[in-house]
């Protein structure tokens, strides 16, 4: 059996923005849809990903 081990996500900013209408996001997993609320994520490579209102504010914090 493997060693397991607790880890914790690297603090990398990424820019955010809360979008006001339905839009359809290419993302490295596919399409993925957006609704009003969601918030759009782009990350330091260009990747782009959207995140339900009630898990950005669970797991994301504005800095700016």
């Amino acid at each position: 059996m493997c060693k397991k081990f607790k880890v914790v996500k690297k603090n990398i900013p990424v820019t955010a923005y809360q979008t006001t209408k339905h839009i359809d996001i290419k993302t490295l997993e596919g399409v993925m849809h957006a609704n009003p609320g969601d918030w759009i994520l782009t990350g330091p490579k260009g990747e782009r990903w959207p995140v339900k209102k009630d898990i950005f504010d669970l797991t994301y914090k504005i800095i700016d």
